[in-house]
């Protein structure tokens, strides 16, 4: 019996659709068959949001990335400095573990060059600028700190979902042991 076409479907609620698939089985399961399934429709109905597959993960890609922002933004809300540079890292961390395959998508756009893409990726930029912005860099330096800060965050992030941190230590306590590290360093610039 084939699934019943549902009229009026939207993208966002087939982009939630395929996040929970994502978060559940992990991206390489998010297929136009599978979503097809998860929402009671035919795979042929996806092609009138999506060019193909490639379309479908790019959107994801930008679903994800867009979901991660709205956490960061909310979490720097009212607060500056060290204070900020902490809520944003625990934030961050914190939507990974939540959302797995969500993250992993926000990494696999088919073109993480595409225009689209690079503007929902340039606000989580922008933002961590705003929040770096307390510790006055000059020049590029403000950039490297944001590539820094980036690279902790996605690294402790795939190390931990990977399975990596394997020793019975509290996780929390490394990951904030961390984070004060890169603090200090960032002030000594």
């Amino acid at each position: 019996m084939s699934p019943r076409p549902k009229v009026g479907l939207e993208l966002t609620e087939i982009l939630e659709a395929a996040a929970e698939l994502a978060d559940q089985f992990g991206v390489q399961e998010v297929t136009l068959a599978n979503l097809a399934k998860k929402l009671g429709i035919r795979p042929p109905s996806l092609y009138n949001h999506f060019d193909g597959l490639g379309g479908l993960r790019k959107e994801l890609a930008i679903y994800g990335i867009e979901r991660l922002y709205e956490v960061l933004a909310q979490a720097a809300i009212g607060v500056a400095g060290d204070e900020a540079v902490i809520m944003l890292s625990k934030a961050y961390v914190n939507f990974a573990r939540k959302h797995p395959g969500i993250y992993e998508a926000t990494l696999m756009a088919p073109d993480m060059e595409d225009e689209d893409v690079q503007i929902a990726g340039s606000k989580i930029v922008e933002l961590t600028l705003r929040v770096l912005q307390a510790y006055k860099f000059e020049g590029d330096t403000v950039l490297h700190a944001v590539r820094g800060i980036r690279s902790i965050l996605h690294g402790f992030s795939s190390l931990e979902k990977s399975g990596g941190f394997k020793m019975a230590l509290d996780l929390d306590e490394s990951f904030q042991m961390i984070i004060k590290a890169f603090i200090n360093g960032i002030r000594n610039q």
